[in-house]
């Protein structure tokens, strides 16, 4: 499984700058390792043909052929993650399946968010199917920046998510980390079957909580506040996890 062993990246795309900045983005996650880099279809297809590729950073807008119809020209196409100057190709990049959808210029906290979307899936090498099973749940991680390093965390061991301004605190199990995002961000890459906003500063992992009352809930003696506007869905949630 690719959660025990490094995702296998090919960046495809016309102009070095990009390239360029890939390469950085990736080489600073310790979960992917960079197989190569190409300037158009011809050239990946090669790479494709005698190397084991987990996950493509595939540009749309290239000569010769589009990355669109390129990933239409596999079998059995890596993962795919597309990157491009032009929001016009969203709908199609998604049609065709892709993880997610960069614009250029690619930030890093958004190069981030689309990575763990692979990772917390569990993506096989290429050729391999893709299999999730209930048990594979317990694997999924993610991944955040702190003391200078990427910092490996499961989904089952997280506690609840405080908001620090423009930082947030992960509360885990083991240990508690403190990394520059916003909850909200974070909140977009959650499983929502797992965890709920309950609160402007906070979000908790539904299966962590021990009580609950109409103003709060508790988590390993740790009382939380549940925001007044998040109170019908936080009430939703609490329901369903009851029944």
């Amino acid at each position: 499984m690719i959660t025990e062993n490094k995702i296998q990246c090919l960046i495809v795309d016309d102009e070095p700058p990009a390239i360029a900045i890939l390469q950085k983005y990736i080489e600073s996650v310790p979960g992917l390792m960079l197989t190569g880099a190409c300037f158009n279809a011809v050239e990946a297809l090669t790479v494709l043909q005698q190397k084991n590729v987990d996950l493509l950073f595939l540009d749309i807008q290239m000569p010769q052929l589009l990355g669109t119809d390129f990933i239409r020209t596999l079998k059995n196409p890596p993962k795919v993650i597309f990157t491009t100057a032009y929001r016009k190709y969203a709908v199609e990049g998604f049609e065709l399946d892709a993880v997610d959808y960069l614009l250029k210029p690619v930030s890093f906290e958004r190069f981030i968010k689309a990575v763990n979307k692979v990772m917390q899936t569990q993506v096989q090498p290429a050729g391999e199917p893709v299999e999730i099973s209930d048990g594979s749940k317990d694997g999924a991680f993610i991944y955040f920046r702190a003391d200078r390093k990427m910092v490996k965390v499961f989904l089952k061991d997280i506690l609840y998510v405080e908001s620090l301004k423009d930082y947030i605190k992960v509360i885990t199990s083991f240990r508690q980390i403190i990394t520059k995002q916003s909850i909200s961000s974070l909140e977009a890459m959650l499983p929502a079957n797992q965890f709920v906003r309950i609160h402007r500063s906070y979000l908790v992992a539904i299966s962590k909580i021990d009580s609950f009352t109409a103003d709060d809930i508790e988590i390993q003696k740790k009382e939380i506040p549940i925001g007044r506007m998040y109170q019908h869905e936080v009430n939703r949630v609490l329901k369903l996890a009851v029944k």
